[in-house]
């Protein structure tokens, strides 16, 4: 079996790993039935529908085909359970599968609740049962690298980011764009900073469906008078993810939409002459990165936690403190951009 260890996939074919289960094959689910099953991990797949299930049997021979979730539930031989349906599910599931005593992995976000989700954690602390939240980019080598750049200093001290995920579609009825789109880059920016935000302002608008919001931005006030903006939409001409960092030394852009050179790095220089600031502008320089999947890394890293018992990256307080901003930045929303401040939260 491949399992990772600090970013890094090793060989250990001695163990047998865990068996996962998956819960929704549509749009994303897929991607986890089809990572799982070829890590040789996959036992069964459950889905309300049958022409889903109809087709992942015609894909991956030899899964079990399930559309009860309690019967899923109920196999002694499924270690982990892997929640990849709609948001406004993940809830009750999550807090099914931990209740069985199996360990969880619940895409993003946690749940659509703060109170919610810290039942979701509590309950997982109690049985202690491993629960992961996908929050997929944490996993991309393009941050991996930009967290090692930010550590060395290479960047000098960090002045504000600014990330952007933009899009036409997926609209959806049961959440808005700030719980569907933003969760990425609130995640990001906590696990580049390691830190709670002391103050949240978000505004935006809805013109496709009454009070469900299409676009908005959210401005995050970090201690050390550090910034960081979130724009998001679904009403947008052409696709945009990218996550830009400004220190004092150089910048950093994380373009994931780009083929390659997912990852550039811009040396910019201010200097003043006669009491004029003068930009010096220079060539970026792209970072070396490993070609791995992001999906597979965090798949990775699940059954790793599962077999060792250690936490993982992306366990269930982080995706607590997202759920935190979250909902500071939709009360924000709410209240036409008023500033809502936080309370302080321990740094990961």
């Amino acid at each position: 079996m491949v399992i990772r260890q600090r970013g890094i996939e090793v060989i250990e074919e001695q163990k047998q790993p865990p068996c996962i289960a998956v819960i929704g094959a549509g749009y994303w689910g897929i991607n986890h039935v089809r990572n799982y099953h070829q890590l040789g991990a996959l036992k069964t797949v459950c889905d309300a529908s049958p022409s889903s299930l109809a087709q992942i049997g015609e894909k991956f021979p030899g899964v079990e085909l399930e559309a009860d979730y309690d019967k899923v539930l109920a196999d002694p031989e499924i270690h982990g359970i892997v929640i990849a349906t709609p948001a406004e599910t993940h809830y009750r599931l999550a807090m099914a599968a931990l209740e069985a005593g199996k360990h969880t992995l619940v895409e993003k976000p946690l749940t659509l609740k703060v109170n919610d989700g810290e039942q979701v954690v509590e309950l997982a602390r109690q049985r202690q049962l491993t629960l992961m939240v996908g929050h997929l980019l944490e996993y991309h080598p393009a941050v991996l690298r930009l967290r090692e750049l930010m550590a060395s200093g290479a960047l000098g001290e960090l002045r504000y980011i600014y990330s952007t995920r933009l899009n036409l579609g997926k609209i959806r009825r049961e959440e808005n764009i700030l719980w569907s789109f933003a969760p990425h880059d609130i995640a990001l920016i906590l696990r580049l900073l390691g830190e709670f935000p002391s103050r949240i302002a978000a505004t935006g608008g809805a013109y496709l469906q009454p009070h469900i919001a299409d676009v908005t931005v959210t401005n995050m006030e970090f201690s050390q008078g550090i910034h960081a903006q979130i724009f998001v939409s679904w009403l947008h001409p052409y696709k945009e993810q990218r996550l830009v960092v400004v220190g004092s030394k150089r910048m950093a852009v994380f373009d994931d939409v780009r083929k390659e050179l997912k990852l550039m790095i811009y040396d910019h220089q201010i200097e003043f002459v006669n009491g004029e600031p003068v930009m010096i502008k220079s060539e970026g320089i792209p970072e070396t990165l490993e070609p791995a999947e992001p999906l597979r890394r965090q798949c990775l890293e699940f059954l790793d936690c599962l077999q060792t018992g250690r936490r993982p990256l992306t366990d269930g307080e982080s995706g607590l403190q997202v759920l935190r901003v979250l909902a500071a930045a939709e009360a924000s929303l709410a209240s036409k951009g008023m500033p809502v401040e936080t309370v302080a939260a321990t740094s990961r």
